[in-house]
Parts: C-alpha cells; sequence; structure tokens
C-alpha cells in the first residue's frame, strides 16, 4: 500500500522545483526548509536520561538557519547510479509502490545497497524526498535504516540506503508462498520490541521529537536474524514542542494504520505514532492484513475486527496467526494482545508512551519460546499467571515512565484533550491485567480497578518472577491530564503538506 491522505483526494500534488542549481548547498537549504516552514528550530542539546539511567545527548534535528554542516549523506550522480543497478534492469528490481521503485544496486566501491528512483509523478514529491534526506542525515540508530546517500540530477529524485537482505516485515507475514517458512513466534516479538525501539528513539531522543507518520508493516525492513529497521521517513513530522500538544497538518499515511482522532482531525501527536504500532503488533500476532478486502465483510479491516474479540479471553487463540500452528506461548499471547489493545485505544489520551511499549515488549522478547516443545493436549487455553501478591510489602511496583517526571511540558505534550473535561490516562496493574483472565468476559481494554490479593509467595523464585512481571504490567500508564490545562487552542500550526 502506498502513501495517500487517509481520507479524502488521492490526487497527486505538484510540488515546486528543487533549486540545484546552487549545488549542494543550496539543496541543504532547501531540505532544512522543507522540514520545517513556518520557523526554523532552535538547536536544543539538552540531555536526558537513559534507560540505565546514564546521561545522553538528544539528537539536534533541525540545524541552526544557515547552517548546513548537518547534512553529511553522500551525493551520487544519477549515471554512478544507473551503473550501480545495471541501467535498473528488471532482475534487479526489489519492489515498487506509490513512491516509484526500489533496485539493488553495487557501488564502485562494492557495497550492496538500495537504491530508491522516485516516480516523478509519484505519491512522494520533492518536499517529502528532502524531509527523508535531512531526517536520516541526522538521526542515527540501530533500528532506523542506514541512509547512504542521494541523488537531485535535475529532475531525477533517488535514494540510496544500506541493503537489508531479508525484505519488509510485510513480505513475511503476508500473500506468502508455499516454499517461505512464516515467521515463529520470537522472531515476532524481537521484531516487534526492536520496531517500538526505532520509534521510541524518534519520540524521544530525538529533538524537537519526530512523528513517523507512517509507521506500517511495509516500511519495517529486515536485516540478518529478522534485525528490524524503520526506513521510508517522508512524511515525517516534527513533533509538538513546549506547552503545545500537537501539530496540525493535512492528514497523510496509509488507511488501516492512521489513528482516528489524526484521521478525523488533522491533529497529530505521538500517540498517533503509538496507535499505528498497534495495527502492526496485531498484524504480527494474527497475521492478518491493516485492510483486507478479500476477506468477508466485518473483517476487512484489522482493528474492527478485533476490537470484540478482545472482550473475550477464549476468543483469543482465534487471534492468533494460524501458520503459528499453535506454537506459542499462551501467557505470551494474552500479554501481547494486551500491549495492542493499548495502543489501540480510540482516545489518545489513554494509550501508553511508546517508551512504556518498549519496556513490555522487550519483556516479552525477552521469555524465549520453544517452537519445538510439545503442543498442549488440554482443553485448558493456557496456563494463568501468577497473580501479583504482597509478602509484607506491596510487590505492585510501578514502571514509572521517563516522562512522567521529567517535565510537566512533556507530559502534557504526549496528551490529546478528547473531551470538554479532557481525557485521562490509565493505571494498568498485573494483578489487575492477570487476575481478570479468569472471567470470560476479561478485557485488556476493559479493566477495572485493581483488587488487594495479600498473599505470601512461597519461594524465593516466586517471589523474583512476581516482582519482574510487576515491573512489566505494573501502573505503566498514569494520569497524565491531571493537572493539565492544554486543549485543542493549544497548537503548534505548520503549513499543511
Amino acid at each position: 500500500m502506498g502513501c495517500f491522505p487517509c481520507f479524502g483526494s488521492s490526487e497527486n500534488r505538484r510540488d515546486k522545483k528543487v533549486d540545484v542549481e546552487g549545488g549542494k548547498e543550496g539543496f541543504r537549504k532547501e531540505a532544512a526548509s522543507a522540514l520545517s516552514t513556518s520557523q526554523v528550530m532552535r538547536v536544543n542539546s539538552d540531555k536526558s536520561k537513559s534507560r540505565n539511567g546514564s546521561e545522553s545527548k538528544k539528537e539536534t534535528l533541525v540545524p541552526k538557519e544557515g547552517n548546513t554542516a548537518h547534512i553529511a549523506a553522500q551525493t551520487f550522480s544519477f549515471r554512478e547510479l544507473a551503473a550501480a543497478t545495471k541501467h535498473f534492469r528488471p532482475e534487479c528490481l526489489l519492489g515498487e509502490g506509490g513512491f516509484g521503485r526500489v533496485y539493488k544496486g553495487r557501488l564502485e566501491n562494492g557495497q550492496i545497497v538500495a537504491v530508491k528512483q522516485l516516480d516523478r509523478n509519484g505519491l512522494q514529491g520533492n518536499r517529502e524526498f528532502l524531509v527523508e534526506v535531512l531526517m536520516l542525515s541526522l538521526l542515527h540508530h540501530q533500528n532506523l535504516v542506514n541512509l547512504i546517500g542521494y541523488c537531485a540530477d535535475g529532475d531525477q529524485r533517488l535514494l540510496v540506503y544500506e541493503y537489508m537482505p531479508l525484505g519488509s516485515l510485510e513480505d513475511h507475514l503476508h500473500d506468502l508462498p508455499p516454499n517461505k517458512v512464516p515467521l515463529d513466534w520470537n522472531a515476532r516479538m524481537k521484531i516487534a520490541a526492536g520496531a517500538a525501539k526505532g520509534l521510541e528513539y524518534l519520540h524521544d531522543k530525538a529533538s524537537p521529537p519526530v512523528i513517523y507518520r507512517d509507521f506500517k508493516s511495509s516500511n519495517i525492513l529486515l536485516g540478518e536474524g529478522y534485525h528490524p529497521k524503520l526506513s521510508d521517513f517522508g512524511l515525517a513530522k516534527l513533533g509538538p514542542v513546549g506547552d503545545k500538544t500537537h501539530v496540525s497538518t493535512r492528514v497523510m499515511g496509509t488507511y488501516g494504520y492512521c489513528a482516528p482522532e489524526y484521521a478525523m482531525t488533522g491533529q497529530l501527536t505521538l500517540k498517533s505514532d503509538v496507535y499505528s504500532f498497534g495495527v502492526v503488533f496485531l498484524e504480527l500476532i494474527t497475521g492478518r492484513k491493516a485492510i483486507d478486502n478479500t476477506r468477508a465483510a466485518g473483517e476487512q479491516n484489522l482493528v474492527a475486527w478485533a476490537r470484540p474479540l478482545f472482550k473475550d479471553r477464549r476468543k483469543f487463540p482465534k487471534m492468533a496467526d494460524p501458520s503459528l500452528q499453535g506454537h506459542y506461548p499462551m501467557r505470551g499471547l494474552y500479554q501481547a494482545l494486551a500491549v495492542a489493545a493499548m495502543c489501540l485505544q480510540e482516545q489518545a489520551a489513554t494509550r501508553p508512551l511508546i517508551g512504556d511499549v518498549v519496556t513490555a515488549l522487550s519483556y516479552l522478547a525477552s521469555q524465549t519460546y520453544d517452537p519445538n516443545a510439545p503442543l498442549p493436549h488440554t482443553s485448558r487455553i493456557g496456563p494463568s499467571t501468577p497473580r501479583l501478591r504482597e509478602d509484607g510489602k506491596n510487590l505492585l511496583i510501578g514502571l514509572e515512565s521517563k516522562h512522567s517526571t521529567d517535565s510537566p511540558k512533556l507530559r502534557h505534550r504526549d496528551s490529546v484533550k478528547v473531551e470538554a473535561d479532557g481525557g485521562s490516562g490509565r493505571k494498568w496493574g498485573l494483578e489487575e491485567l492477570e487476575s481478570r483472565q479468569d472471567s470470560p468476559s476479561y478485557s485488556p481494554v476493559l479493566l477495572g480497578k485493581p483488587r488487594d490479593c495479600p498473599r505470601s509467595l512461597d519461594s524465593d523464585p516466586d517471589r523474583e518472577r512476581a516482582i519482574a512481571e510487576a515491573k512489566v504490567w505494573g501502573e505503566n500508564w498514569r494520569e497524565r491530564k491531571k493537572g493539565n490545562a492544554g486543549n485543542f487552542d493549544s497548537t503548534y500550526e505548520e503549513e499543511d503538506y
């Protein structure tokens, strides 16, 4: 699926031509302008705390006016890239979409690369091309694809990336040929955790934060060992800063992945990306496409199909990808579906921060499942997770988001006021999540007030296990709107595109 307005005309836009006559300097200035047209954001090198408590500097995203030294991507001539791809022969074609085509190539130094040749009449215009060059030149992370260089010869627009040998996540989930082995549970959790880390980097480490805006399975590329990297940053936007709650922009993205509040209002927040992540995570769990018009009515939209199933835990096994053939941990399935359901909350303020999602998925990815283990020969759906207990001290250890204590402005930025009295975040506890699984009406999206269950742990391993799980499934998503007076009138307006 290509990129297009989620709701509205898909008519192609024609952007003004890039000023390449001025050489590289002209291109850099145009790129900086494309990223933030309303103003040039100041450089912010504030230190932030990493997950292990050490200090790290945030990545400066937008250069100061006149400072173009930040763009370090290599420039290529069209002739060089034509030679690298054997003049764009069909046997070198890796894939194509609304933006153009991607070819496998070999540079003069022998490096294998992926060359994206943009269709001059396609969906990715000059503006998106410039944004992607600037974004990937400034942002570097193990879960973001590396941009090697670009070509802006005349009206030719090409991007040169590192080559990802395993293709996209979409290639491993949907329409598999008979001889292709589907992803096992461990690989799926590893991919989800890695992709979430890439998104976390954009939200938490970039300054200003970056809203990816087009998170989908076809934009997650896989390297050796199924190492995931996010690609295609043409639709990325700078997030809100200061006391702003969102940015307002033309609705763009891919149908089936857009957050509902963004699709309806054009008001974009970091939580819009979290919703899109939830859709992809649900794809990983179920093996279904976000939108599949070949299915029966009522099952074509993945999220709409999943919502009623979230309300009944007895139906959870029916949500697992049939290609897994039952080889997955039942508790892991419950927890994974709970994370997906939280990300897919209709109200943006009740979704978790991506940092909390990373913590939960890192835990799930660490729980290696033996795919060769014998399947259970019982009608019991699966072992229940030990409920949280107390042994003198309350073990319900809340996993405090790093945002929750950093700054009131950050807490304000990540929330959206969706009701007259403001939406509020939720507190999610392991005891609440797990104890409700004993009820046929259990739903991870309809959790009630946690119950007290004071009991003693039988052994040290039980205690350690309960503590570990509490850290992950504790009160991750606390109330973030409390005390905030912001509303939709507080906005950072930008030129629509």
